[in-house]
């Protein structure tokens, strides 16, 4: 079972607004920069959540999104379902399912263990707001990874090169699957 990029992505998008929350909207543009996504995908992914009612966009020179609830009452399965829909690790436990339209339901053995599966991932998801996300996250997670040149590009100084390595704090976050 994988997380889809889309439901990473706009989970990444929504932590930066929960660190974010009560600052002011926030730019797609400075939490694509800061979580290095592409602000394409993430202006795809803001219109569900707008339309679910978990984000609200300002229009200006100063504009951008902020979450319309505080990060303690959004969970991640609110975030999730509105990108994705329901969790459903098998088609006979998929919502609109019609009962009866697996020959193998009446001697199916596995479909218990699925249903347990989905609860399990909905208990956990629904259990997990944005702010324990953020508050999970060390201190200096909160801050974007200054972004270095790369081959050819200038460095401070004026000298052109292979980039500088990465700050050694940067090297967890680097490393980091879900970031």
């Amino acid at each position: 079972m994988r997380i889809s990029t889309r439901a990473h992505y706009g989970l990444r998008m929504m932590t930066e607004l929960a660190k974010h929350h009560g600052l002011g909207p926030l730019s797609l543009t400075t939490i694509a920069r800061t979580e290095h996504l592409p602000l394409a995908y993430l202006e795809q992914l803001v219109t569900p959540l707008r339309r679910g009612h978990l984000v609200e966009g300002t229009r200006g020179l100063h504009g951008g999104y902020r979450l319309t609830r505080d990060p303690t009452s959004v969970t991640v399965r609110e975030i999730v379902e509105l990108l994705e829909g329901p969790v459903a690790p098998v088609e006979c436990l998929a919502e609109g399912y019609a009962p009866g339209s697996c020959v193998r339901e009446p001697a199916c053995l596995s479909r218990g263990l699925w249903g347990r599966l989905q609860a399990a991932v909905n208990d956990v998801l629904g259990g997990t707001t944005l702010a324990d996300l953020v508050q999970e996250v060390p201190a200096y997670r909160l801050h974007p990874v200054p972004m270095l040149p790369t081959q050819g590009q200038r460095r401070p100084g004026g000298r052109a090169g292979p980039p500088a390595p990465y700050p050694p704090e940067a090297a967890e976050v680097l490393a980091c699957p879900t970031r």
